[in-house]
This record gives C-alpha cells, sequence and structure tokens, in this order.
C-alpha cells in the first residue's frame, strides 16, 4: 500500500522543479554506491514518509508491520545504489533492482525520468515509466548542476538554486 505513495512522491519530485531541488541531492553522486542510499535532504526524505505513511496507517498495518516495510524498504534501497552488476531472475519483473535503478540515475533526462518505483515496479509498469534496457556500462549517471561539497552548503543549496531545473524539465517534460 505505501508503494502507491512512494511511486507519486518519488515521481513528482521529478517533475515538479521545487521538489527537484531538494531531491537532486539524492541524484548528484556520480556513481553509485551503498552510502547513496541515504544521501537524501531532509526535505525530501519527509516528503517520502508523509507520502507513505498514511496508506500504511489507512490499512491498519500493525506497528511491527510498518517497521517491517520500512526495513524492506531500506534494505532494497542499499542494494539499488551498490553499484554490483546483478542479475535477479524472476524477481527483476517484480522488485526493482541494482539493473533497473542505475538507469533512473541517468543524467540524460529522458532515460532518468523511470522507475520510480522504490521496492516496487508495479506502478512503473502500470503508468508507462518501466525502463529496462541491456546494460549500458557507459552511462553517465548525476545531475548537470553542481552541487556544493560540504553537507551544510548541500542542505542550504535547494533554498539558493533558482535555475535548478528537473530532469522532466531538461528532457523537454517528456516522459
Amino acid at each position: 500500500a505505501s508503494e502507491f505513495g512512494l511511486y507519486w512522491a518519488h515521481r513528482l519530485k521529478h517533475e515538479w522543479p521545487s521538489l527537484w531541488r531538494f531531491h537532486a541531492v539524492h541524484h548528484s553522486v556520480r556513481k553509485l554506491w551503498l552510502v547513496n542510499t541515504g544521501r537524501f535532504h531532509f526535505v525530501d526524505s519527509l516528503l517520502a514518509v508523509a507520502a507513505s505513511t498514511p496508506f500504511l496507517l489507512l490499512g491498519g498495518l500493525s506497528k511491527d508491520a510498518i517497521i517491517w516495510v520500512s526495513a524492506l524498504t531500506a534494505y532494497i534501497g542499499i542494494l539499488t545504489h551498490c553499484n554490483v552488476d546483478m542479475r535477479c531472475g524472476w524477481l527483476s519483473p517484480v522488485f526493482n533492482t541494482p539493473q533497473l535503478h542505475r538507469w533512473h540515475h541517468a543524467i540524460d533526462g529522458t532515460i532518468g525520468n523511470h522507475n520510480y518505483g522504490e521496492n516496487l515496479v508495479l506502478w512503473d509498469r502500470l503508468l508507462g515509466t518501466y525502463w529496462n534496457r541491456p546494460a549500458a556500462h557507459d552511462l553517465v549517471i548525476g545531475i548537470r548542476e553542481r552541487m556544493p561539497r560540504s553537507f551544510l552548503r548541500q542542505l542550504a543549496a535547494p533554498f539558493a538554486w533558482r535555475r535548478y531545473q528537473s530532469p522532466a524539465v531538461d528532457a523537454g517534460g517528456d516522459m
């Protein structure tokens, strides 16, 4: 149930420039690796929690079940950012995988504006944002703008960037 809220929060972070500025902190890395999983602006993280938790609560899930969903989301987040060439077999059409998430981090918005699901690819498949091609070893990831190096400046950057564009804007708005 929370995946629906996570999907839309993630997609809107890419499509709305005012939200992209905060999400860009996560996308600014030039190489996927384990630590990227937790590299988010606090506003970006709050939006994800606010978008997913109501679905869990309205669904009547227990506190323990919500903790398990959160743990699974964290585990899949770590896995998808590990920068490993990993084939997941029959799980690939169901779950977000390192291969799918690498496409999502492409600097080219026509590629990167896909695969928004945090855990599952269900909503990407149903809403036309699923993207999977043969592996591209020369895929460039990141953002076009420069992200400050210091942690405090990264926290301040989204509030100062007026010229900042989301990948959707960069790609002409096409999905």
